[in-house]
């Protein structure tokens, strides 16, 4: 069957100090989209769409261009600021666009079979893509998360946001909520700010989304529907966000769609800050070593 890998690199990489879309990682200039490519090929993905931004597209194209067109077909979408359902206004000295749940949404008119969303500056492991694929080929009409535990996706140079995932006894999502500025305190205990100015702790094996889920073609129609709920309430915001979190959690307390939550060995690491770099260019080398993937990736 066709599955669609949706990679979100409209980032602006504020807190990395440049496009890490396009920053080498591997030993021959690999960025960590190759290795997220080369893993979700050899798990049967054949589609990959990338969500970028107009402004950096043509140098994005230029440098993904004839890298792996001849394993899987590669199209690009972009996600900007005015790209909203007709009828809507949001406030004019707003800068940038939605979130991760517009970013999907800009891939409607190119996909049309059950997909992957995942971040361009995380790397996932390669069972992570077999799982998803795995799991699409029940041709089951539910979505689904792959989780993480919370202690192995913090960063050492600062903040992170993360879903945090809770699990019912029939292994789906029963809620999952958007913690923003996560980190850990003076005793190590990773905690994240509340509306009232405190902190709220979380536990060390929390499970928690790294944006990658996977989703049949219906979730477009969800996801529109609610980001014009959205964009009443909110769009005069200067820095709302539409989080895909916030999505799958709306349909779950609404009972309209179940989320099951995979289990599977993946490793993940990411890059949010320069200082991430040399560690995910350590752990690659490592995985290199260990025969994961060849030196040479697309050679």
């Amino acid at each position: 069957m066709d599955k669609t890998l949706l990679v979100l690199a409209a980032g602006m990489g504020s807190r990395y100090g440049g496009l890490k879309q396009m920053d080498a990682f591997g030993p021959n200039g690999e960025t960590i989209i190759d290795y997220s490519i080369y893993d979700a090929i050899n798990a049967g993905f054949n589609k990959v769409v990338f969500i970028i931004r107009e402004h950096f597209k043509d140098d994005f194209v230029k440098f993904f261009t004839g890298k792996f067109e001849d394993k899987i077909k590669v199209k690009f979408v972009t996600q900007e600021l005015n790209k909203i359902p007709e009828g809507y206004e949001y406030h004019p000295e707003r800068e940038k666009p939605w979130g991760t749940a517009h970013a999907v949404l800009m891939a409607k008119d190119v996909i049309h079979e059950p997909f992957a969303v995942i971040n361009g500056d995380d790397f996932y492991g390669p069972s992570a893509y077999s799982t998803l694929s795995n799991y699409f080929d029940k041709t089951t009409n539910k979505f689904a998360v792959v989780a993480y535990y919370l202690k192995n996706t913090l960063s050492d140079h600062g903040t992170v946001n993360r879903g945090v995932c809770y699990g019912d006894e029939n292994g789906h999502l029963s809620k999952v909520v958007e913690c923003i500025k996560i980190a850990r305190n003076a005793e190590g205990i990773p905690q994240y700010p509340n509306d009232e100015g405190g902190q709220n702790d979380l536990s060390e094996d929390a499970l928690v989304s790294m944006n990658m889920w996977g989703f049949t073609p219906d979730f477009f129609n969800y996801c529109e529907a609610q980001f014009k709920a959205f964009l009443s309430d909110r769009g005069m915001e200067l820095k709302s966000e539409f989080y895909i979190p916030a999505v799958v959690d709306n349909l779950i307390q609404s009972n309209e769609k179940h989320t099951e939550i995979l289990d599977c060995d993946a490793i993940w690491f990411g890059v949010t800050y320069q200082e991430d770099k040399p560690n995910v260019i350590a752990k690659l080398n490592a995985l290199i070593g260990e025969g994961v993937y060849p030196a040479i990736l697309w050679g």
